[in-house]
């Protein structure tokens, strides 16, 4: 079932965060090249939906607006980065703002040229010459964000790319199974001049196929059919990106960097529909490798700032994907000529039984009560180059948020010899090692616990000494901080404790008396960044630091690594906001949660890797006067 906005055309008259359509996203690209502010030989890197500030969208009741898109255009000619605000009112009014120094997101066209550029560079098939390889078909050539090291090259201001090269050994070759060792090309990408060719040791090419496909495969184990059937249809309803389910409300719609975003997370508790979050989303990903071989020191890919999550959405497979009465969403976005792309099914809709909700059996009387647990789920899957990404949110009957990463895919390894053991790698096959690398989310969660006026709690166990307080011994605590400032709030997790982070708002109270709240439970995937201090990756990726960043609200500040990484020196996003260290006492805060796995690869992981999942709960701590599942039906 697909649920599509289209119909609704540009209509001043939809909610300010409705998506984009095809419609809309079509007349801020033809007002945009016409409006003499960029050259018509620009390039579009992305289009989104500028978001009216969040006191409108809060009090709108249906008044009509002008609904504006903002577009990220990239002049190569003059090395030019500049965001043009387009309104859909008919008008051409454009405001234009140039980002000076500034690398945009990553091209399709871009690899594409890229690739091509390297392989007719004369050293570089001398160097492929060097390892055997003579058949330039047999070679693919990916091209990686470049990172920025304080090099001389780093120091050029050219739009930067690093290539690496893998050998295709036949039709629907899985080519990371194959790479060239220590042979690494960085390109111009405006110019397409190959600027250098690094050219190390040789190593020979691993031989194991490392195909994934069942007719590769051979014999596949069948397994009993499972379905999930709904007579009466999904208990919910999505229109024009507003979702309802049992009590829960929210508005879902994809963004060119951050992917999958829940706008407006409410409650209807009872008589009353209360807000818990404003804005929810991934603000941004990075994968830090930790090896220092030629073909690998460098890689630091950051996926939304670099490349764009939303950009890279992949179409979802009925009854592979997602399993149940499901409905979908189309994204879209836009090419490099500015022309709308479409991606079907790029957002998925479901419920999913979750065991039991709450029982209890009476054991004077007999009596047993039990309900069933569901949830909603709203889905989306990302491909990034060699990993591909799963991005849930769940949403329970208990008033429970869920967000989980599932991290899949195949390893980008170093070539070895035979049965040879290298540093900072682990074996996959005889002739194939995983780098080891992390994978570090940031999650932006803009809080709005019945309104926006929140503070935030450190909240952890504590074990009472033995005295007076304590005279058996059995007694512990919990201990609460009240985090007040922004450099304050840089804190870390403390699964020993029981540490989690407590979002409060003082002027609500339950029927205690107490402040009404939710907590921030850490999960799965408590890794932090490994690099030393000295390393660029450090300047570039600080919210990696931390498990916990508090800001006050402010909407420009979108981004954990800042709105444009792409070769940034470093220093931007979280740790530049909170050198302000403003108050967040009673304001309008956004918490970022940042949750990682350190990668130690394996066998297991050939050829592709299992899912790896991780992430956070979202758990009411007051918010409601009972359990509020307690009226399910039986």
């Amino acid at each position: 079932m697909m649920a599509t906005p289209e119909s609704s055309g540009t209509s001043a008259r939809r909610h300010p965060l409705a998506p984009l359509t095809v419609t809309e996203i079509s007349e801020a690209c033809r007002i945009a090249k016409s409006c003499g502010l960029v050259d018509p030989a620009a390039r579009f890197v992305w289009c989104a939906l500028d978001e009216p500030l969040k006191g409108f969208v809060l009090a709108w009741d249906g008044q009509e607006f002008v609904r504006r898109v903002t577009c990220a255009i990239y002049d190569r000619a003059e090395r030019r980065t500049v965001l043009l605000t387009v309104p859909l009112d008919g008008t051409t009014h454009v405001e234009a703002v140039d980002i000076p120094g500034s690398q945009p997101q990553l091209m399709a066209d871009e690899l594409a040229r890229d690739a091509e550029s390297i392989k007719v560079d004369a050293r570089f098939r001398a160097a492929l010459n060097r390892r055997g390889i003579t058949d330039m078909a047999s070679v693919y050539v990916e091209s990686w964000p470049a990172g920025n090291f304080g090099l001389e090259v780093d120091r050029s201001g050219r739009r930067l790319g690093r290539g690496i090269a893998f050998v295709l050994d036949g039709p629907s070759a899985n080519p990371y199974a194959h790479p060239i060792e220590n042979l690494v090309a960085i390109v111009d990408r405006d110019t397409g001049e190959v600027v250098e060719v690094q050219d190390g040791a040789v190593v020979p090419i691993p031989t194991a196929a490392g195909r994934y496909d069942p007719e590769f495969v051979g014999p596949t184990r069948a397994i009993s059919v499972l379905e999930i059937r709904q007579p009466d249809g999904p208990g919910f309803t999505l229109d024009d990106g507003a979702l309802r389910w049992g009590p829960w409300r929210m508005r879902v719609s994809s963004h060119p960097l951050e992917g999958l975003v829940i706008h407006e997370i409410c409650y209807a508790d009872r008589d009353r529909v209360r807000s818990i979050i404003y804005r929810a989303s991934v603000s941004e990903l990075v994968v830090p490798y930790g090896s220092t071989s030629l073909n690998h020191w460098w890689k630091s890919s950051f996926d939304a700032g670099d490349l764009g999550l939303g950009r890279m959405l992949r179409s979802l497979d009925p009854g592979c994907d997602c399993l149940g009465d499901i409905v979908y969403m189309d994204a879209v976005m836009v090419d490099e000529e500015g022309r709308p792309i479409t991606i079907p099914r790029a957002i998925c809709v479901h419920e999913e039984d979750h065991g039991i909700l709450w029982k209890h059996r009476d054991s004077a009387t007999g009596r047993n009560e039990v309900r069933r647990s569901r949830r909603l789920v709203v889905s989306s899957t990302v491909t990034v180059g060699n990993y591909d990404y799963g991005f849930f949110w769940y949403f329970y009957l208990d008033g429970s948020i869920e967000a989980e990463v599932k991290l899949t895919g195949i390893v980008v390894g170093e070539a070895i010899e035979p049965g040879a053991r290298v540093p900072n790698a682990n074996p996959m096959t005889p002739e194939l090692a995983g780098v080891h690398h992390q994978h570090l989310f940031n999650f932006r969660l803009d809080m709005c616990v019945d309104g926006p006026a929140n503070s935030i709690y450190e909240v952890e166990s504590i074990p009472i000494p033995v005295g007076p307080d304590n005279p058996h011994g059995n007694a512990f605590a919990a201990r609460t901080e009240l985090l007040q400032r922004e450099a304050q709030a840089r804190r870390q997790a403390a699964p020993e404790r029981s540490r989690c982070w407590r979002i409060v708002n003082h002027a609500s109270s339950n029927s205690c008396g107490e402040p009404v709240a939710y907590d921030l439970i850490p999960g799965r995937g408590e890794a932090l960044l490994l690099a030393q201090e000295t390393a660029s990756i450090r300047a570039r990726a600080g919210f990696g630091a931390y498990h916990l960043w508090v800001t006050r609200f402010d909407p420009r500040e979108r981004r954990a690594a800042g709105d444009f990484p792409n070769q940034h020196p470093g220093g931007a996003g979280l740790p530049a906001w909170v050198a302000a260290d403003r108050s967040i006492v009673d304001e309008d805060i956004v918490l970022w949660h940042t949750v990682g796995t350190t990668h130690f690869c394996r066998p297991e992981d050939f050829p592709v890797m299992p899912c790896e999942h991780i992430g956070f709960t979202l758990k009411p701590f007051g918010f409601f006067d009972r359990n509020p599942a307690i009226d399910i039906a039986p």
